[in-house]
């Protein structure tokens, strides 16, 4: 390694923290600011039902990364909340899958909205010039999220 390489690793390695950094704080405060009925694992899973529903309590666990039992008792909440309806599975009779509600869809789109507010307040706190560095940033930080092929 060259010293510009170290010198390149040092600084993504700043950034990367800095980056963490902001990101998290960022995240932090609006969940706090926004003061959801929903806990953050409730949530998750309402969204991973919306986006790759209907879904086996096993594939919605899997997709959060939390055990069955601990989806089990999550549905449970979120069924007695009416946010989501189990189904019974077509492959599988003994089986359910579980399918968001309308009013799963609608406090979904409550709680995106208010976070979008509050977001949009930050927002406006910048000057012009900082919300346009934003903006030509944004399709740099979509990037992160996409996955590395393994």
């Amino acid at each position: 390694m060259t010293s510009v390489d170290h010198v390149d690793t040092d600084e993504q390695t700043e950034l990367a923290a800095r980056l963490r950094l902001v990101v998290g704080r960022l995240n932090r405060r609006i969940r706090i600011d926004g003061r959801e009925s929903i806990p953050p694992l409730q949530l998750s899973a309402l969204v991973t039902v919306e986006q790759h529903g209907p879904l086996r309590l096993s594939e919605l666990a899997r997709r959060e990364a939390v055990t069955a039992p601990t989806m089990s008792r999550v549905l449970a909440s979120l069924d007695e909340q009416g946010l989501v309806i189990r189904t019974p599975d077509p492959n599988d009779a003994r089986g359910v899958r579980i399918v968001l509600s309308e009013q799963g869809a609608a406090r979904l789109a409550e709680v995106r909205s208010h976070r979008t507010a509050l977001v949009a307040r930050r927002l406006a706190r910048l000057d012009p010039e900082q919300r346009r560095i934003l903006d030509v940033a944004l399709p740099a930080l979509e990037a992160l999220l996409v996955d590395e092929e393994n």
